[in-house]
């Protein structure tokens, strides 16, 4: 009996318990769009000059608002929950909207994250106050910027422009916070894996599977 007990330990167990999370809500069930076909970007420019779409790429989009620097732990907290895990997809962009004149401070950002991370998908794109206020008010969210022009939350857009989070009445989500590391740990990093898994699946149905995802 004692044998049979650890033989079931040993071996049906594992294997109980990894079907049970492999049938959990990031493999079977798709992200609800928040706001369909958001606007894109307008000219604006990024710290290394580059244009800086929406298009054809996961976003994880912030606003700095115009202190940016009295909230740098958001940035790193960002960083190690999310960026760093999953910077080597091709598809993935991390952009921080901010005001113009913000530009220096945003470089701090940049020169503090670059020694242990590599900062080529941290894109700072700079703005018009009116103009962030007017791309922010056309994603139809149920927060609102502050009176710096700025947000702890952090949103996932998905390639085609959609704004997705979770819908269900008890636990609507557009945003991420980035002030609280398990909320980023927790929350966002479920739903960034559903995500992942929503193109993956695609491109495998399509024969069309590569490493950018």
């Amino acid at each position: 009996m004692k044998k049979n007990i650890v033989l079931f330990v040993l071996f049906v167990l594992p294997i109980v318990a990894y079907l049970f999370f492999a049938s959990g809500v990031n493999s079977f069930t798709t992200l609800p769009v928040i706001t369909p076909k958001v606007a894109d970007f307008g000219n604006w420019k990024s710290l290394n000059g580059k244009k800086v779409s929406l298009d054809k790429k996961i976003t994880v989009l912030g606003f700095s608002g115009s202190n940016i620097l009295e909230n740098r732990g958001n940035y790193f907290n960002l960083n190690e929950k999310i960026y760093k895990r999953y910077n080597g997809f091709e598809d993935l962009q991390f952009v921080i909207l901010c005001p113009l004149g913000t530009e220096k401070e945003a470089q701090k950002i940049v020169d503090a994250l670059s020694p242990f991370t590599d900062v080529k998908n941290w894109n700072f794109v700079f703005a018009s106050n009116q103009e962030i206020q007017q791309f922010y008010d056309q994603l139809h969210l149920k927060g609102k910027l502050n009176q710096n022009l700025g947000t702890s939350n952090v949103y996932i857009v998905d390639k085609e422009r959609n704004l997705r989070g979770r819908k269900d009445k008890d636990e609507y989500k557009e945003g991420y916070d980035t002030f609280h590391p398990s909320e980023l740990s927790n929350e966002m990093l479920d739903d960034f894996k559903i995500i992942l898994y929503e193109y993956r699946a695609a491109l495998k149905k399509n024969h069309n599977a590569t490493k950018q995802l």
